[in-house]
């Protein structure tokens, strides 16, 4: 346990490795992580539990993580040595819980940079628990916390109210802890800047540009350079061999290798379950979905993204939020499920429901980014600007009419801002191996499901009646040709398939902008849908769907009418 931005989650990876279990706590939709740690002759559970502040909650999270105390054995309460009088708060009530505690001194590196001084036999003294210090990036002290975890203790502590606790903290930092002068670092200089409007709102452009441009080169070299070739070169001709012993038709053809382009394989067009299922989301989505997340992981763990929530905190409030709802839109580029899920750290209901609407309709994830770039950014960059101007700008307005309409309240920005710190490459890679895997095994079932019920669909006739039945919206409205009909109802199972339909319906430039603004913006995927049913319950759900074809029929006709 600790609280937010401790280490927590390196400290956890250093106890356990890769091998963890992501769950929700029952009867809610609150994650924790679970994983093994090998003691002699036993393996222990250990349990990392979502952060808090406070045994006594303000919100979910902080819920769930007082009621996990209930299912522990022992608590290794992990604290941020530069931050030590915060963090002794929830020191002081777990010593109060009567369930054996041991206290990991983490980020103790960091103690010497800034000229603190911390008395851990004394500290120890004085908690009456073994306090051990601990740098869990690197793994220094980890050895000795598993050596001592025995003696854990739960010292008498009768409870306390709030004032005394805080008086208790302040009595021991006055024995324990001595600050000495030093000047700031350059790292401590950049974090000072980041934060204040100017520079700091020229920093988060370049950041983010340069965030896009690097996800878009390790994207694209994967995909020219490993993907294309592994698929056209080998995966390519054995499945033209099984075309050939099928038939190169029929109904079992069409279901697993799809239509013919020309006589040839397409893994955009052909919509089988061997070709297409399978290029989508390892030859063209996973390589940007890993590159997003490799990214995103190097910005948390650098400490910059409490920062642009600081920053933003403002311009989130005018949406009816506040700055940590960046956090979740971010998770959002690269794929809405995580994003969606990610709310559940904002504390109102009217929040969540704000940002998981916003993202389900002007966040598009890494997969429709990828297929966006390639399809209209090979018409000319600035129709690429154009898609996400648009849809930045649908945020805001949108936003902006949420915040007007949507009944509640948003409370204001109260986070942890931790130092710059350089990343580990091993705790990026561990974090980068299981958000793969997470997006893995969401994507791949709902995709392979996707392209049978699409080459059923296409079997029975029935987009043609959807054609048909759409015609005067999608031809009188966006413009577009009734072909796209069938493109719009398929992005309900995946828009980036919708998007690749898009190509190869001989779209003009301006037709391609229109289809894919309002593929964006129409009904999310279904993956995306499921869980925004989850979370926003029901009828939070139905009102989101309302608001999703309102505007993206309004946005793609003005679009329709402007280009």
């Amino acid at each position: 346990m600790g609280n937010p931005n401790v280490g927590k989650s390196a400290f956890f990876s250093r106890l356990t490795g890769v091998r963890v279990i992501i769950s929700n706590y029952p009867g809610t939709t609150v994650e924790f992580t679970k994983g093994y740690l090998k003691l002699g002759e036993e393996m222990a559970e250990v349990i990392d539990v979502p952060g808090t502040y406070t045994l006594e909650p303000t919100s979910k999270a902080e819920e769930v993580a007082t009621e996990m105390l209930k299912d522990g054995d022992l608590v290794i309460d992990v604290v941020d040595a530069t931050n030590l009088e915060r963090n002794l708060f929830l020191t002081m009530q777990l010593l109060e819980r009567d369930i054996p505690v041991i206290v990991a001194l983490n980020v103790w590196d960091d103690t010497k940079h800034r000229g603190i001084h911390i008395d851990v036999k004394k500290l120890e003294q004085l908690l009456g628990v073994p306090v051990v210090p601990t740098v869990a990036v690197t793994g220094e002290g980890m050895k000795e916390l598993v050596t001592r975890i025995h003696e854990a203790a739960s010292p008498p502590v009768s409870h306390r109210t709030r004032d005394e606790r805080w008086a208790a903290v302040g009595r021991i930092i006055e024995q324990v802890q001595t600050v000495t002068h030093r000047h700031h670092t350059w790292l401590e200089h950049l974090g000072d800047a980041s934060v204040k409007p100017f520079p700091g709102i020229p920093i988060a452009v370049l950041v983010l540009l340069t965030s896009f441009m690097i996800i878009r080169f390790i994207g694209e070299s994967l995909i020219g350079y490993i993907s294309e070739p592994l698929f056209n070169n080998l995966w390519a001709p054995l499945m033209m061999r099984l075309s050939e012993f099928l038939g190169s038709g029929g109904f079992l053809h069409d279901i697993l290798i799809g239509k013919l382009i020309s006589g040839e394989i397409d893994f955009i067009q052909s919509f089988g379950i061997l070709t297409t299922g399978l290029f989508i989301p390892f030859g063209a989505v996973l390589p940007y979905v890993l590159a997003f997340y490799l990214v995103l992981g190097f910005l948390e763990d650098l400490g910059y993204l409490p920062r642009v929530a600081v920053l933003l905190d403002t311009l989130m409030h005018r949406l009816g939020m506040h700055g940590y709802a960046i956090i979740p839109t971010l998770l959002g580029l690269g794929c809405n499920v995580p994003g969606i899920l990610a709310t559940r750290i904002l504390e109102s209901k009217r929040e969540r429901f704000i940002v998981a609407t916003l993202i389900s309709i002007a966040v598009p994830c890494a997969a429709l980014q990828a297929m966006v770039i390639g399809l209209v950014g090979g018409e000319g960059w600035h129709y690429v600007a154009i898609v996400y101007g648009t849809l930045f700008v649908v945020w805001i307005i949108l936003g902006l009419i949420l915040n007007l309409t949507v009944k509640g309240f948003s409370p204001e920005l109260l986070i942890e801002i931790p130092p710059y710190r350089l990343p580990s490459a091993r705790i990026l890679a561990v974090k980068l191996w299981m958000r793969i895997l997470g997006f893995l095994k969401e994507a791949i079932p709902i995709v392979m499901l996707g392209i049978f019920v699409i080459t059923i669909l296409y079997a029975l006739n029935v987009f043609d009646y959807i054609a048909n039945f759409a015609a005067p919206v999608v031809s009188g409205l966006l413009g577009l040709p009734r072909e796209a009909t069938a493109a719009l109802a398929i992005g309900f199972l995946r828009k980036d398939m919708a998007v690749g339909m898009l190509g190869a319906l001989s779209l003009s430039a301006n037709q391609l902008v229109v289809g894919s603004v309002v593929l964006a913006m129409f009904f999310p995927c279904i993956a995306s849908f499921v869980v925004l049913a989850r979370e926003l319950k029901l009828k939070g759900m139905l009102v989101a769907t309302g608001i999703m074809i309102a505007a993206s029929l309004v946005v793609g006709s003005l679009l329709n009418l402007i280009l």
